[in-house]
């Protein structure tokens, strides 16, 4: 398959996800910013794959990015982060969104599982109540150790200090 036909607006996605729910389909919703992807993002993905049979992502916008994460981030651009999330496997649909929470994703989607990583908690999580309303199950995976894209970042700039 293609990258193309996995990178979707939110308009053309949600008749998509109707007809797969219409099908029987289960579909599973995560998101994030996914700057710069690792070895935990990958195994992230696929377990969060692995409670369905649709794996869609949202990837925030690059404002949103900004406002979460600090002015010198993202990395590279949305449209660049979507397209490096959609290439793999395991991912079925990419969504950029501009929000800083998913909210609004989940209200328009209603997936029957909706993911994060074990950096959250239920309580933490303001899609959770979207999750409930739409009669969805919230999964909370463990993180990987050792995989952090600030932690990257910052190990990256310590070799360029060292470097120079």
């Amino acid at each position: 398959m293609s990258i193309r036909p996995k990178l979707l607006p939110l308009a053309e996605l949600i008749p998509q996800i109707q007809r797969l729910k219409s099908e029987g389909k289960r579909i599973v919703l995560t998101n994030g910013i996914f700057d710069l992807l690792h070895p935990g993002h990958v195994r992230y993905l696929r377990q969060a794959k692995a409670l369905g049979e649709v794996l869609i992502v949202g990837v925030n916008g690059d404002a949103s990015a900004r406002r979460l994460k600090g002015k010198d981030r993202p990395w590279m651009t949305a449209a660049d982060r979507a397209e490096v999330v959609a290439a793999l496997e395991s991912v079925d649909y990419v969504v950029a969104f501009e929000e800083d929470t998913a909210e609004a994703l989940v209200d328009a989607l209603q997936p029957h599982i909706y993911v994060k990583g074990g950096d959250y908690t239920m309580e933490s999580l303001p899609e959770a109540r979207a999750v409930e309303r739409a009669g969805g199950q919230v999964v909370i995976l463990p993180l990987s150790e050792g995989y952090s894209t600030s932690a990257l970042i910052e190990r990256i700039a310590q070799r360029i200090r060292k470097s120079t």
